[in-house]
């Protein structure tokens, strides 16, 4: 009687948020997967805002990438879940500075990651000590 009752625990609608949080991340990879591609073939401000050219450089696509990135991030954090893919985007959001490899090598190094299941590892392979 006891797994009955855990058994109707898994009422099917107990489902839905599960396969909402499995149609957001799979939205994000998609659009991310996207705006790298386009990203790597040269276009600007995948990671950051560009910071010349005004509205015609601007790269909405881009924004809402940012923006939905974060949301998701918090509302996986909320539910003590992470997202690799997510993390890392943002991570390479925040790189600036002079060592800053460029957008478009970032894109493609991101994209040869994604390609070998390398998401969510260390960007900075390990030094062998021979």
């Amino acid at each position: 009687m006891r797994d009955q009752a855990h058994n109707s625990l898994m009422d099917p609608r107990d489902l839905t948020p599960a396969e909402q949080w499995e149609e957001l991340n799979r939205t994000f990879a998609e659009q991310l997967l996207a705006c790298l591609d386009e990203c790597a073939r040269g276009r600007h401000g995948l990671f950051a805002e560009p910071v010349e050219g005004g509205t015609e450089r601007a790269w909405p696509e881009a924004a809402r990438l940012r923006e939905l990135a974060v949301a998701l991030q918090n509302l996986l954090a909320q539910q003590g879940e992470r997202n690799a893919l997510c993390d890392e985007f943002l991570d390479l959001c925040t790189m600036h500075g002079e060592s800053h490899p460029g957008e478009r090598r970032l894109a493609r190094l991101f994209l040869e990651r994604i390609e070998r299941g390398e998401v969510g590892t260390p960007t900075q392979e390990e030094r062998k000590l021979w």
